[in-house]
């Protein structure tokens, strides 16, 4: 098949149409029943209990490019308390799986921090896994001013 020039302006054309399409203003954000099913995966179908775990973060972030967050588990990190991993979620983002921390008997203890970015106001879900089976969850609504990667 031979293309002249002007077919392959049109071909390309209508390739970055829908492509523009496809990704515009439309696009999906998660919901909070997206986030519960990341949760249920997460821990295997468990219901989570509150306790244990701590998430911290602003009430109020005025930049929603950068916004500061740590967690903590209470743990000997022992092999009778031990956390396995935590998953972050952000209910409202376009991908709510923010971070994924794992630790072992080795790391001490079961504390992290990082930033990360939020579209709009949304809640922020810290959920912890015990080497033992048990699951704790803690969650912060974190309102965003401004920025943000959806305003």
């Amino acid at each position: 098949m031979n293309l002249n020039r002007r077919q392959a302006l049109a071909l390309s054309a209508g390739a970055l149409v829908s492509v523009a399409v496809g990704l515009g203003p439309g696009a999906a954000f998660a919901d909070a029943a997206g986030a519960q099913k990341m949760i249920l995966e997460f821990t295997g179908g468990k219901e989570p209990a509150t306790g244990k775990i701590t998430l911290t973060a602003p009430e109020i972030a005025e930049n929603g490019n950068t916004v500061p967050i740590s967690v903590s588990v209470e743990s000997a990190m022992t092999e009778g308390d031990l956390v396995d991993s935590v998953l972050i979620l952000a209910e409202g983002n376009p991908n709510p799986d923010v971070a994924t921390f794992h630790f072992t008997a080795m790391s001490g203890v079961a504390t992290a921090s990082t930033r990360m970015r939020l579209a709009k106001t949304q809640n922020v879900i810290a959920v912890a896994k015990m080497a033992d089976g048990s699951v704790f969850i803690d969650q912060r609504e974190v309102k965003v001013t401004i920025g943000g990667c959806g305003g």
